[in-house]
C-alpha cells in the first residue's frame, strides 16, 4: 500500500499543471525548441509513429522522473506494445528486471539483484515509480548499459583491448561530431575539477562506450518481435541532445526514426531554446519542495584493502566539515564495518537530512572517529 500511495502521488505531481513562469512560457507544457507551444493531443499522436523516443533526465532530479512517467503513461494509452529501456543498469542485470516484471522481486530483493548500487548509485527512490508503473502495465524493461569497469577499460585502453566476448556484443563506436566530441570534452573538465582522474580522451571513449551500448540495446529491442514495438530509452539528457549521443549511434545502425523529448526548467521561453536541441521539450515548474530530499556526503569513493578510500573530497561539503580529506579511509559508517564504496554510498543515502552518521576514519594508520552531520535542508 505505501508503494501504491507514493506512485499515486508521483502521478498527480507529474500531471500538475501549474501558472505562467517569470520571463517563461507556461510550465506543464510542451513546446518546439525555437518555436511555439504544442498541442499534447497533436504531438503525441505524432510521437506514437516513431521508432524510438528518447526522453531525458537530470539523474537526481524527481521532477525529470515524474515527468518520465507522466510522458510514459500518454504513450501507454497510444500505443500498448512500449518498450522501456534503461541506461541505468548494465545488460548482466536483465534478469533482476525480469524477476521484478514477474512479480518474484520486492524492492529490495530487485535492488539486491540487480546491483543497484554497484551500478548506478543514484537513489532508487528516484526510479521506482516508473519500475512500478512497467510491472502494473506488463511493459518490458531492457538494461542497455554496459558495466562501469567495462566501460571505463574501453575508456583508458579503448575498444581493440577488450575481446568481442566479453563486449555484449556490443561494437564499436561510429566517430562522432566535432560539437559532441567539443562538448564531452567541456563536461570531462568539470569531472576533473572534482578530483575524478583519468584523460580527456579516455572520458570521451567512455561516453561513446555508454552512448553505442545503448543504442545498441534499443535496436535489440526493436527486432526482438515479429513487430517493432515502441521503445523509450530513459537516459541523461547529455547523451541525446543536439541529435548527439545515442541519436547519433542509431543513426549508424540505421535507425532514423528517434525523437528526442527533454524536460527544461522554470523560467524557460520556446523561442528562447536552440531549435535543434531536441523534438520537443517540456517545461516543469522548477518547485523544488517535491524534491526528493538525498543527502550527500561529498566524497568520491573507492573500494581500498581495510575500507573505503576516499580519492576526492569536496570542499563545502558535509565530508569536510567533518574534517576528511583526500586519501583518508572509512572503516565504519553507523557502527558497521565497510567492504565496498557500495556499502558506503547505500548508507549514505538511508540517512535523512538533519540527522548525523559516526565514521571511523583511518589516517596514518591511525583511526579516529569523526561525525557527519547531514543538514535539515538539501544541499545541492
Amino acid at each position: 500500500m505505501r508503494q501504491l500511495a507514493r506512485y499515486l502521488v508521483c502521478m498527480l505531481v507529474a500531471m500538475t499543471v501549474t501558472p505562467a513562469m517569470a520571463g517563461g512560457d507556461r510550465a506543464g507544457t510542451w513546446c518546439e525548441p525555437g518555436g511555439e507551444r504544442v498541442q499534447d493531443a497533436a504531438l503525441y499522436r505524432d510521437l506514437a509513429r516513431q521508432d524510438v523516443i528518447l526522453l531525458g533526465e537530470r539523474h537526481d532530479r524527481m521532477e525529470h522522473h515524474r515527468w518520465q512517467l507522466s510522458t510514459i503513461a500518454q504513450l501507454r494509452a497510444h500505443r500498448n506494445d512500449l518498450v522501456i529501456a534503461l541506461e541505468m543498469l548494465p545488460r548482466q542485470a536483465q534478469p533482476a528486471l525480469d524477476g521484478w516484471l514477474d512479480g518474484e522481486l520486492d524492492e529490495d530483493a530487485f535492488l539486491a539483484a540487480s546491483d543497484w548500487y554497484t551500478h548506478w548509485g543514484y537513489h532508487p527512490d528516484l526510479y521506482l515509480p516508473i519500475l512500478h508503473f512497467a510491472r502494473l502495465h506488463g511493459i518490458p524493461l531492457r538494461a542497455v548499459n554496459l558495466d562501469r569497469s567495462l566501460v571505463q577499460r574501453i575508456g583508458a585502453e579503448g575498444w581493440e583491448a577488450v575481446p568481442t566476448d566479453e563486449r555484449y556484443d556490443v561494437g564499436p563506436a561510429s566517430a562522432p561530431a566535432d560539437e559532441y566530441r567539443e562538448r564531452l570534452q567541456a563536461s570531462f573538465e568539470g569531472h576533473a575539477q572534482r578530483g575524478m582522474g583519468g584523460s580527456a580522451e579516455a572520458f570521451v571513449r567512455a561516453q561513446l562506450a555508454r552512448d553505442r551500448a545503448m543504442a545498441e540495446g534499443v535496436v535489440s529491442a526493436l527486432d526482438a518481435g515479429d513487430e517493432p514495438p515502441l521503445v523509450v530509452l530513459l537516459a541523461g539528457s547529455g547523451h541525446m541532445e543536439y541529435g548527439h549521443g545515442v541519436p547519433e549511434q542509431l543513426r549508424d545502425l540505421g535507425i532514423d526514426d528517434v525523437a528526442v523529448l527533454l524536460p527544461r526548467d522554470s523560467g524557460a521561453a520556446c523561442a528562447s531554446l536552440e531549435p535543434d536541441l531536441a523534438r520537443a521539450a517540456f517545461l516543469l515548474s522548477g518547485d523544488q519542495r517535491h524534491e526528493l530530499q538525498v543527502v550527500r556526503l561529498g566524497v568520491v569513493p573507492e573500494d581500498g584493502d581495510d575500507g573505503v578510500y576516499l580519492s576526492h573530497v569536496a570542499e563545502d561539503s558535509v565530508a569536510a566539515a567533518a574534517e576528511l580529506r583526500d586519501g583518508d579511509v572509512i572503516v565504519r559508517a553507523a557502527g558497521r564495518e565497510l567492504q565496498s564504496a557500495d556499502q558506503l554510498r547505500r548508507l549514505v543515502h538511508q540517512q535523512n537530512p538533519g540527522t548525523w552518521m559516526p565514521l571511523t576514519r583511518l589516517r596514518d594508520g591511525e583511526e579516529t572517529e569523526v561525525i557527519a552531520r547531514f543538514p535539515a535542508t538539501r544541499r545541492d
